[in-house]
């Protein structure tokens, strides 16, 4: 019941939230000469660079180099759309309160619909970055998986958890603007704690629990298995980040209707 709630309120605030993405996703390139071609061309240039980097300069990890570099640029990539997609929201969400004050001020707002709104607007641009991905591969490889045909049994999942930290971070962010500064200082950390330049094979196994217990490197590790390597994830990892989930979807929009009363003294 707790993971339904949710849902039955954003169908039945879907024109509301269809109309405010449709909105932010054209304000976006406003003004700018090649509007959505950046949105292609940003991924486009990131898959260059770090394919170049790691070809010419730095080099390819042992545990990755007998896929060869175009490979592990590609795993890169791959790593790259997810924890952005985590961290654009994760730095956005608790401002999100503040920037629509007006709204939550001055009139009878659904304000959970905002985490909905965020969230789906950073799916879009995620979804040109993968879509430029899958026609590199394409062009490499000169073919797909099969298994990525499962890949929105993996993204389910994650968006459920990302609106639950965007829940919670709103939350929070609305009683104090430090935690958009907490933010800024923890993302960039989580970063390199995350497998996107490595895998957790490249872990001292000793070391490897507690890297699994990043639930956003453990949605990269099985993208990266059904879209590059053809093979389905672990099973266990797989339902447990389901369950964690879930957990944190309606744990955060539980505790995010909690106090949205609040929100309109405290913002």
């Amino acid at each position: 019941m707790l993971v339904v709630t949710p849902l039955e309120r954003a169908w039945h605030f879907r024109e509301l939230i269809r109309a405010v993405v449709r909105r932010e996703l054209t304000v976006r390139f406003r003004g700018s000469m090649l509007g959505w071609l950046w949105a292609i061309f940003g991924p486009l240039i990131m898959l260059t660079v770090y394919t170049v980097i790691f070809s010419s300069a730095v080099g390819v990890p042992a545990s990755a180099a007998s896929h060869g570099v175009f490979s592990y640029a590609q795993s890169i990539f791959a790593g790259l759309i997810l924890f952005n997609l985590f961290s654009e929201l994760a730095y956005r969400a608790p401002m999100l309160l503040h920037e629509h004050t007006t709204f939550i001020k001055k009139s009878i707002f659904p304000s959970e619909t905002l985490a909905w709104t965020a969230t789906i607007r950073a799916i879009v641009y995620a979804a040109i970055s993968f879509a430029v991905l899958l026609v590199f591969q394409l062009l490499l490889t000169h073919r797909i998986p099969p298994t990525v045909l499962l890949l929105p049994f993996v993204f389910v999942p994650f968006f459920l958890f990302l609106l639950g930290v965007t829940w919670f971070l709103m939350a929070l962010g609305s009683f104090t603007r430090d935690v958009t500064h907490l933010m800024a200082s923890i993302i960039p950390v989580l970063m390199f704690a995350t497998p996107i330049f490595y895998s957790i094979s490249d872990v001292p196994k000793h070391l490897q629990l507690v890297y699994k217990i990043n639930i956003v490197g453990d949605y990269i590790q099985m993208m990266r298995d059904l879209l590059l390597f053809g093979r389905l994830p672990d099973p266990v990892l797989y339902i447990g980040c389901v369950l964690a989930s879930l957990i944190v979807f309606a744990f955060s929009y539980r505790f995010f209707m909690r106090y949205k009363s609040v929100f309109v003294d405290v913002i």
